[in-house]
């Protein structure tokens, strides 16, 4: 996965298409977020885990990298979430 950085987007597809920017969670397959209290653990469809980690939101220019789908496609739906609810904690929406 080099130079691959898979990201959790939480922003909508109009906000993503009207400015170019996307926002979202890194996932990583990093075993030692097991134990974070931010990490949002996942099963992978293949087996093992990814996490994506709510504590480290990111935003970037997708059309300037050249992003594309993950082959997942859609994470599932309590998945998102939760990824949601533990971003929550940290920036606190309401």
């Amino acid at each position: 996965m080099k130079d691959m950085h898979p990201l959790l987007v939480l922003s909508p597809k109009t906000f993503n298409e009207r400015t170019g920017i996307l926002i979202g969670l890194p996932l990583t397959t990093a075993a030692f977020n097991d134990t974070n209290p931010f990490a949002v653990k996942l099963k992978r469809p293949k087996g093992g885990a990814s996490y994506f980690l709510g504590n480290q939101p990111k935003s970037f220019d997708w059309r300037a990298r050249n992003a594309k789908p993950h082959p997942w496609k859609k994470v599932p739906e309590d998945s998102y979430a939760l990824a949601c609810e533990t971003l929550n904690q940290i920036i606190d929406i309401g």
